[in-house]
C-alpha cells in the first residue's frame, strides 16, 4: 500500500520570519488523517528568515532530529551544549525527562533552511543527550539513525532507522523491504518515480505491506527512508 503526500497538500504554518510545512498535524495545523506514522510524530521543513529563529523553549520524551540543507543553526541547550549545526549537518537530540533549547539563523543575509524530525522514543525520562555530525556523500543509502548506533549511525531510542539515499539522475535503483514494517520516503530533492508513483522535491510515500521499491530518477535526487515498526 502506497500513501501519497504531495508537498502543496501539507499544512502551512508559515508567519512572519518563518516559512513552515508540515507533514503531519502540528502547532495549529490539524488533520486527522496526518497524526503520525508509526512513530513518526513531525516532519517540519522550515526555512527561517536571517537573524531569526526561535528562542529557549523546553521539550521532554521526543528525540529530535535535526537536518540542515542551507545555512546553520546556532544551538544552545540546558545540556551546555553551545554549536552551530551548518549544512549537510544532522543534529540528534534525545529530550528525554527535559531539555530547554534555542534555535536561531545567525546568518544576517542567507535563509536557513531545515527539516526538523520527531520521532516517539520507546522510552521515557532517560537522560538527554546530545550529538551532531555530517555522513559522507555517497552514491546509494547512508545509515543516519539506529537502535544500536551500527556503522557510524547516531543511536535512536525506538526500533526504526533512517537511511539517506543520494542518487545520480537517470539511474534505476531497487531497494528491499520487510513487508511486515512500514516505511516513510521523504523526498529531499529531485524528480523520481518509486512503483509507478511520480514524486518531486519535498513530496512523500508511506509505505505498507510491500517487499520492494523500484526507483528511477529523472534528476539528481536525494531522500529520506525511515524503516518503521
Amino acid at each position: 500500500m502506497l500513501q501519497i503526500r504531495y508537498a502543496k497538500e501539507r499544512g502551512d504554518g508559515s508567519f512572519d520570519w518563518l516559512e513552515s510545512y508540515h507533514t503531519f498535524s502540528f502547532g495549529s495545523y490539524y488533520d486527522p488523517n496526518y497524526i503520525h506514522f508509526s512513530h513518526l510524530r513531525v516532519i517540519n521543513e522550515d526555512f527561517i528568515a536571517p537573524v531569526r529563529g526561535f528562542g529557549k523553549h523546553p521539550h521532554d520524551n521526543m528525540e529530535i532530529l535535526t537536518y540542515v540543507l542551507n545555512g546553520r543553526v546556532a544551538h544552545q541547550d540546558s545540556m551546555g551544549n553551545q554549536t552551530e549545526v551548518k549544512a549537510g549537518e544532522f543534529q540528534i537530540m534525545s529530550a528525554g525527562s527535559g531539555i530547554f533549547h534555542s534555535e536561531i539563523n545567525p546568518d544576517e543575509k542567507e535563509t536557513l533552511h531545515l527539516y526538523q524530525i520527531w520521532i516517539i522514543p520507546n522510552q521515557k525520562n532517560i537522560t538527554p543527550r546530545y550529538a551532531q555530525g555530517k555522513f559522507e556523500d555517497k552514491q546509494g543509502g547512508t545509515l543516519i539513525l539506529s537502535p544500536d548506533a551500527s556503522d557510524g549511525s547516531f543511536k535512536i531510542y525506538q526500533d526504526m532507522k533512517l537511511w539517506r539515499y543520494q542518487l545520480a539522475a537517470n539511474r534505476t535503483e531497487e531497494i528491499s523491504l520487510n513487508s511486515h514494517r512500514s516505511y516513510w520516503l521523504q523526498v529531499v530533492k529531485g524528480k523520481l518515480t518509486i512503483n509507478g508513483v511520480e514524486l518531486n522535491t519535498s513530496d512523500a510515500l508511506g509505505i505498507k505491506a510491500e517487499q520492494e521499491l523500484k526507483i528511477k530518477t529523472d534528476s539528481e535526487v536525494e531522500f529520506l527512508l525511515f524503516d518503521l515498526v
